[in-house]
């Protein structure tokens, strides 16, 4: 999971990062600026067309030459003279442009090795699927997700979150590097394939440090039996880890297999985009109509009505009281399920039932401590209470749990950064590549303003009013589940002076 950085003056840039350093310091460059130094410091002393470099910068989108003329010229401003007094990008007339400067290949960047935790700490990796079927994918997917969920109710036990395992999917990596870079001590591998009605599956427990195989075991059941499978392997882990057997609490199954598939397929759109979002619904609206008693689907579809209304643009009603309804449903299948829990309290907060909501993050936490969503979603509504320093806990949590998140990690540690008056940290945090995507340059502009960088926040807000022509602060202002007024007030004077429609 490391990126190659390269060194040019007082420079380092990391393309894999998103971060551009100055003597070690962060130095706040925009998403497309740095494709474009990353493009020119990759190929020194070359010409680089225009093309090449708006393919770097704009993939698969048509946009004007000037575009690029003006990056260009930002990215001068920010570098400022090379040493000896001249610029680090010429201009080729007519043809394109050319890194001058000498660089330095330094390698990958190196992490601090995060430490072990007290208690036994474990990652399941992605089980390969020997096919090429999609659905055989996705079942593999689940049967991961799956385990992970299962394990991580286990009291004693820490595991790491699904979205850190499977960036590791379809990667030759060795256990050791994949466990220092997780920070665990143990990583279950496996294989799965079903066919005929019949699954088969292949699991082994590894200890990272010694290389051993702690235990190995092979299934050949009824496709009936997934779930009994499932349990059987999550017993034998816990009895190898901790000495003894210790089911988890009962949780709630589908009962039809078509729409466990569909779950497994619908929870990995749901935030990816708008797009991606309303082929989940219809993926998540079959799932219930197939198992009327499947909580996760619920639980999911909940989620995809209040991000319709919260992030993308839809109406508010009738998504805010359907959420909510689906959320509680939820809950009422499998009141054990720590998701159902932290989603529904997520619900509650934007309803500023703010005790009830409190009570259900608590359950949550109670039911699963290992739910990496449940500590960043705390954290975004623990920053809107005041308790600045609490999100911050709750969200540093949430990414040793899942290092190697989803984009919305970073968008809540932005904001709690913002929050505590870290703007600079804010802006390192909301430019990196993993969230600049999403709506998180609204607190990127914020935090620029606030720098008095006026006019790169400006074009951030510039941007962002393109993926969200409808946004006001007013109406974010409403919306969010605010409980300190001074909290408020410090994100509406970072949006007015960023120049967001009032």
């Amino acid at each position: 999971m490391q990126g190659s950085r390269i060194a040019f003056g007082p420079f380092v840039i990391d393309p894999a990062a998103g971060t551009l350093l100055r003597n070690d310091a962060p130095v706040a460059v925009g998403y497309r600026g740095l494709k474009l130094l990353a493009a020119l410091v990759g190929r020194p002393g070359e010409i680089l067309s225009k093309a090449e470099l708006m393919d770097a910068a704009w993939p698969g989108t048509a946009v004007e030459e000037g575009n690029l003329t003006v990056q260009i010229a930002q990215l001068r401003k920010l570098l400022g003279p090379s040493a000896d007094g001249g610029e680090w990008i010429s201009t080729v007339p007519r043809v394109g442009y050319r890194f001058v400067g000498a660089t330095e290949q330094l390698g990958g960047a190196k992490r601090a090795p995060l430490p072990l935790p007290d208690e036994p700490s474990i990652a399941v990796l992605p089980f390969i699927s020997f096919s090429s079927d999609p659905e055989q994918e996705a079942f593999a997917d689940g049967l991961t997700e799956d385990l992970i969920t299962d394990l991580s109710r286990i009291s004693g036990l820490f595991v790491i979150a699904r979205n850190s395992v499977f960036a590791y999917k379809e990667q030759a990596a060795d256990v050791r590097e994949i466990a220092e870079d997780l920070g665990v001590r143990y990583l279950l591998e496996g294989s799965a394939r079903r066919a005929a009605g019949r699954v088969r599956i292949n699991a082994q427990l590894v200890d990272a440090l010694s290389g051993a195989h702690l235990w190995a075991e092979r299934f050949d059941r009824s496709l009936e039996d997934i779930f009994a499978v499932q349990d059987e392997v999550t017993g034998k882990i816990v009895e190898a880890l901790l000495g003894r057997l210790r089911p988890p609490p009962p949780r709630n199954h589908p009962k039809n297999l078509e729409a466990y598939d569909l779950c497994v397929r619908a929870r990995r759109l749901i935030d990816d985009s708008p797009q991606t979002a309303r082929e989940a619904h219809l993926m998540l609206t079959r799932a219930v109509s197939l198992d009327s008693q499947y909580a996760e689907a619920y639980r999911w579809l909940a989620m995809n009505h209040w991000m319709g209304w919260v992030h993308w643009g839809e109406p508010m009603e009738p998504n805010r009281g359907v959420s909510l309804e689906l959320a509680r449903k939820a809950v009422a299948i499998d009141p054990n399920d720590a998701g159902c829990r932290w989603v529904l309290a997520n619900l509650l907060a934007y309803e500023r039932s703010f005790a009830e909501a409190d009570a259900e993050f608590a359950r949550a936490i109670e039911l699963d401590p290992n739910e990496a969503d449940t500590w960043a979603t705390l954290s975004d509504i623990a920053v809107l209470a005041g308790r600045i320093e609490e999100g911050l806990e709750h969200i540093r949590k949430a990414f040793r749990l899942n290092p190697f998140p989803a984009s919305w990690y970073y968008l809540t540690l932005g904001q709690a950064q913002y929050a505590g008056g870290e703007y600079e940290a804010a802006v390192v945090t909301l430019s990196r590549d993993e969230t600049y995507r999403t709506g998180s340059r609204r607190f990127l502009a914020a935090s620029l303003a606030q720098l008095g960088r006026l006019d790169e926040a400006r074009a951030e807000v510039e941007l962002f009013l393109v993926g969200n022509p409808h946004f006001t602060i007013r109406q974010w202002a409403t919306t969010e589940p605010f409980r300190d007024d001074a909290t408020l007030e410090h994100f509406v004077d970072g949006f007015r002076k960023a120049g967001l429609p009032e």
